[in-house]
């Protein structure tokens, strides 16, 4: 039974009306806080009680968030960029401060009533809540509104549906869709009672309620069977491709950082280019050559988001195994986003989920023709922190340093001085030097070129009979027989 998009977009081509709904669990009244405190202040040195340690501050640490998570403002524009992507109208925006989740609607009533009220007014098709909703909340909270209700990871899978192109790709988000539906089936009345084992306790036979679940959970093992056959098949090409070692560079960062205008700008490719969320899902691998010569697979993944929804992590781990693999990750990052540290740290997260944290990392800071005075900028003239490369994957600046930093980041293969002595007649040999390393120097001596070169220890050690006895190039292994020719 396969999951399709949840039509954020209705019959028509009629975007719906949302309602946006942000909860923000971090704020603590600092008149009350206050209070407190100078209640304990003038407490304890009169009476002497020891009263316990103030309660802490909520942080989003505390909630399951990075301690440098978003302000409420800034969430709700992330998740409004969310909503735009899957087609939808934002017709209203409500945001609710709290100091903990009401664990039966997440909101308190009064907002509940407020909420209502405004979908009714502004005939909202749907109400988007920029929390993750358990399945009781989701259950009581569609049942006070006056049209659906969805949570942040709903929406992010109606986004995934929608941009899934390849069958890998749509086997991957279904299977998300159907490992978060499996806890949230409901039912009502007579035909979800369940037979019972005394008098007065025998149901109606099995519910559709457990029919539901029961198909559901076939076809989740079904999915991960076909995509543990996709992995098999990656794995194959993976090792076909180890026949001849080529290193991998891998594109990873937060959605909508730039991460696919900068594989086209670096590979000549045609990527959809969008600044929708997600607009990328299925890899992509190109061969590109780098300043020293050497070909490297550059890989383009799906981006991160705060918050990613784990289902989809563990989903998509098929695709994300290239991250995996990759010798060097490119951590591309928006220079010109106001929560940059944060999108850093979420990326970061997801990397450890993947075991790729400890992988050599070059960050690369996008969008720099974004900057100008009025724009927090990251990136300025001769402050670029060490191991950042600035670029604009738009305009082409600083792609040219960035590769050298790839080349510099490349360790499989490492760069090796060579001094070569090839003879003429040996045209295959001297092409190969020509298509695989830098040549410094070329001089003739009869049918002789002799030749000063960089390139990969793979190719200078296939090269070795050509090398001469004197060679000692730092890193260079020893020296084999010159040809006599």
């Amino acid at each position: 039974m396969a999951v399709k998009s949840s039509r954020i977009v209705q019959p028509g081509n009629r975007p719906e009306r949302a309602i946006l709904v942000g909860v923000d669990l971090q704020v603590r009244s600092r008149t009350k806080r206050a209070g407190v405190e100078g209640a304990r202040a003038a407490v304890r040195p009169e009476v002497g009680l020891e009263l316990p340690p103030s309660e802490p501050l909520r942080t989003t640490a505390a909630a399951g968030v990075s301690a440098t998570a978003l302000n409420a403002d800034e969430s709700l524009a992330e998740f409004r960029e969310l909503v735009l992507s899957a087609g939808a109208e934002v017709a209203g925006e409500l945001l609710q401060r709290r100091l903990r989740p009401d664990p039966a609607t997440l909101v308190g009533a009064g907002k509940i009533e407020e909420i209502a009220g405004v979908a009714e007014s502004t005939e909202a098709d749907l109400i988007l809540f920029d929390h993750d909703l358990s399945p009781t909340q989701l259950r009581n909270l569609d049942a006070a509104m006056p049209c659906r209700v969805l949570d942040r990871t709903q929406l992010i899978l109606d986004i995934f549906a929608r941009h899934a192109r390849t069958r890998e790709g749509q086997l991957q988000v279904e299977l998300a869709q159907l490992e978060y539906m499996l806890p949230r089936l409901t039912g009502r009345g007579k035909s979800m009672s369940q037979t019972g084992g005394g008098i007065g306790t025998r149901g109606p036979g099995e519910t559709q309620l457990e029919t539901d679940r029961r198909r559901i959970q076939r076809r989740i093992d079904q999915l991960k069977r076909d995509l543990d056959a996709v992995r098999r098949v990656r794995r194959q090409q993976r090792q076909r491709r180890e026949t001849v070692p080529v290193p991998t560079a891998a594109l990873v960062g937060y959605t909508n950082a730039g991460k696919s205008t900068l594989f086209n700008r670096i590979t000549g490719g045609q990527v959809l280019e969008s600044s929708k969320m997600f607009a990328t899902l299925d890899p992509k691998l190109r061969a590109i050559e780098l300043p020293s010569r050497r070909k490297v697979l550059l890989s383009d993944t799906v981006g991160f988001i705060r918050n990613l929804p784990h289902t989809l992590v563990t989903s998509f781990r098929a695709t994300l195994e290239e991250v995996e693999q990759a010798e060097v990750l490119l951590h591309v990052r928006d220079a010109a986003s106001s929560y940059g540290e944060e999108q850093r740290v979420q990326v970061e997260r997801v990397l450890g989920e993947l075991g790729a944290l400890n992988k050599p990392r070059i960050e690369v800071l996008n969008k720099v023709d974004l900057l100008n005075g009025d724009e927090p900028q990251v990136v300025r003239e001769g402050a670029v922190p060490a191991g950042t490369v600035g670029v604009s994957a738009k305009t082409g600046e600083g792609i040219d340093d960035l590769l050298r930093a790839i080349d510099e980041a490349l360790r499989s293969d490492p760069l090796i001085d060579a001094s070569l002595r090839v003879p003429q007649h040996e045209g295959a040999v001297l092409a190969a030097i020509d298509a695989g390393m830098v040549v410094h120097s070329r001089e003739y001596e009869g049918n002789l070129v002799h030749l000063s070169v960089t390139g990969p220890a793979s190719l200078v050690g296939r090269l070795r009979e050509y090398r001469l006895r004197d060679d000692r190039s730092p890193g260079a292994p020893a020296a084999g027989v010159p040809n006599q020719s």
